[in-house]
């Protein structure tokens, strides 16, 4: 059965939604996963390709853009890119695409506001209705 998780944030920053982004990618490809990040363009890809570069210090995390078509633990794209596995899918884009249906694992980073909330509860029913294994992370519980 695919699994998916939801890592509900306690904020509205959108920042905070890249930082997490950041921390989950580092630790599912630390445990030997390929992942594939979907973003909601192409400047919003070349953002995370940035930012993994130097959101903590002492991290690094081997990644490309699947446009560049280099092979890396850690892809990111927009629109109908996709990479060649179907390991773990983190979606930082509203819609969940037919394609990320097909991934062994899905991931959500949900934050408190309106548009992310609206397309992450229709993602959940998307996942839901086709008998993924769901479970809720409340990050606002952990910290």
């Amino acid at each position: 059965m695919t699994r998916s998780d939801f890592y509900v944030l306690p904020t509205p920053d959108p920042d905070a939604r890249l930082r997490f982004a950041c921390q989950l990618i580092e630790k599912v490809q630390a445990l030997g996963h390929r992942v594939y990040v979907r973003t909601e363009s192409e400047s919003a890809a070349r953002a995370l390709d940035e930012r993994l570069w130097d959101f903590r210090e002492e991290a690094f995390v081997p990644h490309a853009l699947v446009a560049a078509n280099e092979d890396a633990p850690v892809q990111i794209g927009y629109g109908d890119s996709l990479p060649e596995h179907r390991d773990v899918y983190l979606n930082l884009a509203l819609q969940v695409p037919e394609p990320a249906l097909a991934f062994n694992r899905t991931l959500e980073v949900v934050i408190q506001e309106d548009t992310v909330l609206e397309a992450t509860r229709a993602n959940y029913r998307c996942y839901q209705q086709r008998g993924f294994e769901i479970h809720m992370n409340d990050m606002r519980a952990k910290r």
